[in-house]
């Protein structure tokens, strides 16, 4: 059995074990299906990837295989809730919102329709699939739409919070989670708050905020970087819409700087929003740790994390830049 503990300003984050975030979804959806009779399911042909079975042979009446048919199932969705129904549709990220981005604008977002875009394998650690499948360019497409909320969990135990969370949330929501099997860490029975952001640790010297699989990195980053002697704020931004702005002006009040990390092009996504409040409200040094505006490639997640600089050692060198900035 995997054990670690990591120890920060008197918190420990340990995990026993390592979980895709996708079956926390897929859990969540299974919890759904036998607590809210409204709650129905679409998939575009990829049930194991999802993580959707569980929720098929319980709910067989109330689970729709649209097949490789990605903007028809959007439509599906959209008229679904007019019935009452909340339908969750499941496929890849870059099928769920590049593929499909007109449905979603014209059915769902401008028609505020009540539907579950839960899109899984995002960003770079879908791994080996390429460039054509590790869409980074989600987060942009899908929070400029106005009234759409954009969540991205960061392990196995958020994801499937938040899962059942976003059933009770009126309005469209586009969930975002991955492939690879992650550190479980975050708390077991933590409700899940749309739009509330999760201060993990006390900092005075600079605040680390991070969204999806870079919070663990940024957990791991603070402690490397108490150990040179810098007090790390990190607080762990769930929420990319609606932004948490309280929590991140509250911290740089006492920090002066700032550093956001993510696993996404580093245009449009969650840096881009803290620097919008940040010019807005209190104009703050900032470093950005994402995707320097390229297309991913094939590898392992671990390569091309390492490759594209989205790990604790990146945010380590990010956090001693915007310091000196200060």
């Amino acid at each position: 059995m995997l054990t670690t503990t990591l120890t920060i300003q008197m918190k420990k984050y340990t995990f026993t074990e390592k979980k895709d975030t996708r079956s926390g979804f897929g859990d969540g959806l299974t919890e759904l299906g036998r607590t809210n009779p409204n709650v129905v399911a679409l998939c575009a042909d990829l049930i194991g990837s999802l993580k959707m079975q569980d929720f098929i042979d319980e709910n067989p009446e109330r689970f729709f295989q649209i097949g490789i048919a990605e903007a028809n199932m959007m439509g599906i969705a959209a008229g679904l809730t007019i019935g009452g129904k909340i339908p969750f549709t499941g496929t890849f990220a870059n099928f769920s919102t590049g593929r499909v981005y007109d449905q979603i604008r014209q059915s769902i977002a401008y028609s505020d329709k009540n539907v579950k875009i839960c899109a899984s394998h995002a960003g770079l650690t879908l791994g080996e699939d390429g460039a054509t499948h590790q869409i980074l360019e989600d987060i942009g497409l899908m929070k400029m739409l106005p009234e759409m909320t954009v969540i991205n969990t960061c392990d196995y135990n958020q994801t499937k919070a938040a899962t059942i969370a976003i059933a009770e949330h009126k309005g469209p929501v586009y969930l975002r989670f991955g492939r690879p099997k992650v550190p479980v860490y975050m708390p077991e029975n933590e409700k899940f708050i749309i739009g509330k952001a999760i201060q993990l640790t006390e900092g005075t010297d600079v605040t680390i905020v991070a969204t999806g699989h870079l919070v663990w990195e940024a957990l791991q980053a603070s402690e490397q970087l108490e150990a040179m002697g810098v007090s790390a704020e990190v607080i762990n931004i769930h929420t990319i819409k609606p932004l948490d702005e309280e929590a991140i002006l509250t911290s740089v009040a006492k920090t002066k700087c700032i550093v956001t990390a993510e696993e996404h092009n580093k245009y449009g996504g969650l840096g881009e929003s803290v620097a919008r409040c940040l010019s807005t409200n209190n104009p703050t040094p900032q470093e950005f740790v994402a995707v320097n505006d390229s297309f991913g490639e094939s590898g392992t997640p671990e390569q091309l994390m390492e490759k594209y600089g989205l790990n604790a050692a990146a945010i380590v060198k990010a956090v001693k830049k915007v310091v000196d900035r200060k």
